[in-house]
């Protein structure tokens, strides 16, 4: 018997549609140049998005939060000595990424922490005040 073609792209069409409502819309898994690669787990009563940062300082960072997007900027100038330099690749950096986030989250509970160049931003999920009936099937 011959697979069916068509259950094959119903199933990559449900990936796909998974990775836009988790806000990881390229795909590919990978950040374009110049994007923060995260990763976003979904820990039952919150999203947590870990980004890793070296180099950067606190005051480097900018976060915000608007209508269920994201947005993380970095930006940093490396401070230079006065002379002549042989090779110099330390300059003005930046990076950024933004993500939708799939569920409303309490936005006054966000909160963020820097550690050893790891960003880590816990979004708990806005109580729907819905709970899970179980349902006996006879």
């Amino acid at each position: 018997m011959r697979p069916n073609p068509f259950e094959e792209l119903e199933d990559v069409l449900e990936r796909v549609s998974r990775q836009i409502e988790t806000g990881m819309s390229r795909g590919t898994g990978f950040p374009v140049p110049g994007e923060v690669a995260v990763d976003v787990l979904d820990a039952d009563d919150a999203y947590v998005v870990t980004a890793d940062l070296p180099g950067y300082e606190t005051g480097d960072i900018e976060l915000t939060l608007s209508e269920g997007t994201l947005r993380l900027e970095a930006t940093r100038d490396d401070e230079h000595e006065e002379g002549r330099y042989i090779r110099r690749e330390r300059t003005r950096r930046s990076a950024s990424r933004t993500l939708r986030i799939p569920e409303p989250v309490e936005e006054d509970e966000v909160s963020a922490s820097y550690d050893d160049g790891v960003l880590t931003v816990e979004l708990p999920k806005e109580d729907t005040g819905e709970e899970t009936t179980r349902i006996d099937v006879e």
